[in-house]
């Protein structure tokens, strides 16, 4: 059985709040606004509730799961290398739209599917988002939607397509910015656009110092 809380209303958000993120240290689904878009998410080092979410969208290994985190300093313990790239992005775009592929610390114990070594790390600008990862930890969140389906700019969206298979609903109202956020790679030897989305190609290529046109892969 689904709970949804509206995180307009204090008292219902820090019920919704402890209600997240009890689900997710038992290895629930939970649903949570971010800027961006609605996610689904779950503890990322929790192999089967991953493997729970992935099932939850239909979608397979081969589509690997971000990570949110709450704080820059997160990132510290997830990544193989914070590189000078990737620090001026963070400090540039976080908590914001645009998520960093980069090579993930060795160590780590979780499957987030075929990531062949990388994750992507974002941080969101969502004070229920923050709040929830910041009491969780890292968390495994993918768009919350069916694979295939229109993504979720609302806690009802993402309730009309995932249903019981999300344990609580954290309703922050609708999206800001409604769109994905933007990917950058940087596993490679020269840093690349995977998708473009809330942050444009140019501030990220003034941030690098690089021409547009080598992130995008034209040039």
């Amino acid at each position: 059985m689904s709970t949804v809380y509206d995180c307009n209303e204090s008292d219902s958000r820090e019920a919704g709040i402890r209600a997240a993120v009890g689900a997710a240290k038992v290895g629930r689904l939970v649903v949570l606004p971010t800027d961006t878009l609605y996610g689904i998410g779950c503890d990322a080092f929790d192999s089967e509730a991953v493997a729970s979410l992935l099932s939850a969208k239909g979608r397979g290994r081969d589509m690997p799961v971000p990570v949110l985190v709450g704080s820059w300093h997160t990132i510290d313990g997830l990544v193989l290398s914070v590189s000078a790239d990737m620090r001026a992005l963070v400090e540039s775009f976080w908590p914001g739209g645009l998520s960093i592929v980069v090579e993930q610390a060795p160590s780590l114990a979780w499957d987030l599917g075929d990531a062949d070594g990388t994750v992507m790390v974002r941080m969101p600008l969502h004070p229920v988002a923050i709040e929830l990862l910041r009491a969780v930890g890292p968390m495994a969140v993918s768009s919350a939607n069916v694979s295939g389906q229109p993504p979720a700019s609302t806690a009802a969206d993402a309730r009309a397509q995932l249903g019981g298979e999300v344990s609580v609903y954290l309703d922050g109202g609708p999206a800001a910015l409604a769109q994905p956020s933007t990917i950058v790679d940087l596993t490679g030897m020269t840093p690349r656009i995977l998708r473009e989305g809330a942050v444009s190609v140019a501030d990220i290529a003034e941030v690098l110092d690089i021409d547009p046109a080598v992130l995008t892969g034209d040039r």
